[in-house]
This record gives C-alpha cells, sequence and structure tokens, in this order.
C-alpha cells in the first residue's frame, strides 16, 4: 500500500522504503519532531478540521465557494484526536484549530476539551474569523483554550461585506469582546493589508492599541492559488507596512521572549499593546519555521505553498498502528522544503491543489 505526497510523486510504502532507511531509520530515532533536515525545531501542529466557512473572502475563495469534500472523506474528530495525540506524544508542543472556519463544525467543543486533557498539556489555540465567537467564547473558555487568533480585514460595514460577500461585522466585533471578556487572552487580530482595497485602514488598526491591550498583527497577502479576486501584484509588502506604522507614532522593536513566532513585534509610543508584522513572502520566516499542516481531509503538508502531501486518511481507516503514525509523521517532517519561494514566482502562481480553505491557513 503506498501513500502519495504531493506532486513530486514521493511514495510512502507501507512496508518503508528506501528514501526513509536512510534518511530517518537511524537518524531521528528520538525526538523526530525536534530537528528537521535543516536543523529546525518543529514542534507545532496546525489542523484544519473543517473546509466550511460562513464566510467567502476574496483572496481565500470563490463567490460561488467551492465543493466541500463531504462528511465521507472528512476525518472524523476520533481520527483528529488519535493524529494529535500521536503528534504530542513524539514532541508537538503547540496545536493551533483552523478551518475554514473551525466553529462551524458541530461537536468542536467537546473534541477541545478532550484535546486539552491529553496529559502533555500542549498549548491549544483556534484561529476564527470570529461570526460565531460571541455565542461559543465561553464554552471554548470552560473546556480549556487557551487563546484565539481573529482574522479581521476592515473595520468598516460596507467594505466588510465587499471583501468577504457576506454581512458581519458587527458580530465579529461581539466576538472579540465576549473573547477578551472570557479570558482568551492574548488575543490576536490578524488583518492583511491587500493595496487598493483595505491598506489604508492599517493605521485605524494600530491606533486599537492604544487603548486595548491587544496583538494587531498584520500579515502579508499570500497568493496560495490563482484564480482569485487579488492577484499577487495586490501584495502590500513588510516594509511598507512598517512605513504606514512610523507614521502614526514612534515605533520600538521588541525583543522577542521565549519561542519566536513568524512576526516582528513592535509597540507604538504610549500604546497598551502591540502591533506585529509577518513577512510572509517578501522577508520569509522560513528558517524558522515549526509547523506542519493537517488538513481536514487527513493530509499532512509539511509547507503551506508546497503541494507535497502525506496521506494519513488512508492508513487510519486501514487500521494502521501508532508506530506507522509515527512513521508517517516522521517522513512528512523529514520532506519539509528549506523554504518556500513564493517571491520568486513574480505573479505566476503555479498549480499547488488547493485554495487557502482547504489547507487551513
Amino acid at each position: 500500500m503506498r501513500y502519495l505526497v504531493g506532486k513530486c510523486s514521493i511514495y510512502l510504502v507501507w512496508e518503508g522504503c528506501k528514501r526513509y532507511a536512510e534518511t530517518l531509520e537511524e537518524a531521528v530515532l528520538e525526538d523526530f519532531l525536534v530537528r528537521d533536515t535543516f536543523d529546525r525545531k518543529i514542534d507545532y501542529l496546525r489542523i484544519s478540521v473543517t473546509d466550511r466557512c460562513n464566510l467567502r473572502c476574496r483572496y481565500c475563495m470563490p463567490e460561488e465557494g467551492v465543493p466541500s469534500i463531504g462528511n465521507g472523506q472528512e476525518l472524523s474528530f476520533e481520527e483528529i484526536y488519535r493524529i494529535a495525540k500521536v503528534a504530542v506524544e513524539q514532541g508537538v508542543r503547540k496545536i493551533r484549530l483552523t478551518g475554514g472556519e473551525p466553529l462551524v463544525r458541530k461537536g468542536l467543543i467537546p473534541f477541545i476539551e478532550r484535546l486539552c486533557q491529553l496529559p502533555q498539556q500542549p498549548e491549544l489555540t483556534l484561529t476564527s474569523n470570529g461570526l460565531l465567537l460571541a455565542e461559543q467564547a465561553a464554552e471554548l473558555k470552560r473546556v480549556g483554550l487557551q487563546r484565539v487568533n481573529i482574522s479581521l480585514d476592515t473595520l468598516d460595514p460596507e467594505r466588510f461585506a465587499q471583501i468577504t460577500r457576506r454581512p458581519g461585522l458587527d458580530r465579529v466585533l461581539a466576538g472579540i469582546d465576549a473573547a477578551e471578556q472570557n479570558g482568551l487572552w492574548p488575543l490576536k487580530l490578524n488583518m492583511v493589508p491587500i493595496r487598493g482595497v483595505n491598506a489604508d485602514e492599517i493605521a485605524d488598526f494600530a491606533r486599537l492599541t492604544f487603548e486595548r491591550d491587544w496583538q494587531v498583527r498584520f500579515i502579508e497577502f499570500m497568493p496560495v492559488s490563482g484564480g482569485l479576486d487579488y492577484p499577487p501584484e495586490s501584495r502590500f509588502p513588510a516594509a511598507e507596512i512598517v512605513a504606514a506604522l512610523k507614521s502614526i507614532a514612534p515605533l520600538q522593536e521588541i525583543a522577542r521572549q521565549g519561542p519566536a513566532g513568524p512576526a516582528r513585534l513592535f509597540r507604538l509610543a504610549g500604546a497598551k499593546g502591540v502591533v506585529g508584522v509577518i513577512p510572509a513572502v517578501s522577508e520569509h520566516f522560513c528558517g524558522k519555521c515549526n509547523r506542519l499542516r493537517l488538513t481536514s481531509d487527513g493530509f499532512l503538508r509539511p509547507c503551506l505553498f508546497c503541494a507535497d502531501e502525506i496521506d494519513l486518511r488512508t492508513p487510519l481507516r486501514a487500521g494502521c498502528d501508532d508506530d506507522e503514525l509515527v512513521r508517517l509523521l516522521r517522513g512528512a517532517v523529514q520532506i519539509k522544503p528549506e523554504r518556500h519561494r513564493i517571491a520568486e514566482e513574480k505573479g505566476n502562481i503555479p498549480a499547488r491543489g488547493r485554495k487557502m480553505q482547504g489547507i487551513g491557513g
């Protein structure tokens, strides 16, 4: 039995293969999720629990949406739990739940509670568009979720409807308040500035940190796939984001403490909170990337921008044991590329098999 890995036609064979015998069996028998072949510590797993979403953001999917993978192809919570349990036992220390929009999946809160009961107690966080957060924030906190990242690209109701093709800014703002009131902290807002669309709101978002102790992060637009409303040249690069921030008030860079994430952090003079800039394309942070991504249909992606995937669903449903899951996870770590090359594609986006909502961000 074999498991196709993306367009590179790399196969994982049930009984093992020469590639893994050579690179894995002796070199990484212990703590295989600690270091990859480029000496990066891999201890972060992003899990997409659904490809469905209640928005239709123009940089994520077409207006008509995309066909859902369906319940038969979507991993069950039991299957996701088993993968997460094995990954945590092997060194993963942080799990982020994503979508689509994770809060649209029924049964999510009991699943989160179960993850929170893992003896290793990994950090457990969630990324949401905020539409359903006001109703669920208290329960999410009760079962053990630690914090949320909320994606929001505009503070204007009409522009919100234009970008997302849905109304609901008031519901997102209520969700942000509910997250803060229920202690899902520290609260992070993720904003994607797009040239000619919402980049003029960078200052408005940054000024939120004068009154609220939030982390407002500006993420470079990532052209993961073609066929969407915003082309690669719509990207508002990190250098211009920093320049826009400096125009508001003196800007002081904050030294990172503990495990470093992708954001460069700053504080505007006089602000309670901080702002962050994530240069995902122009100043890629691949050298510090510590993550793997599990799609909702059970494929493990070593890199957001690479089409390589390892099929976990097939072996799971064929009755594989935990040792085989360890072997597959180990394989994903070892084929993780050194870096992406999005900035070098100059607007010519290659087909990578999935749009953002199908990957999980």
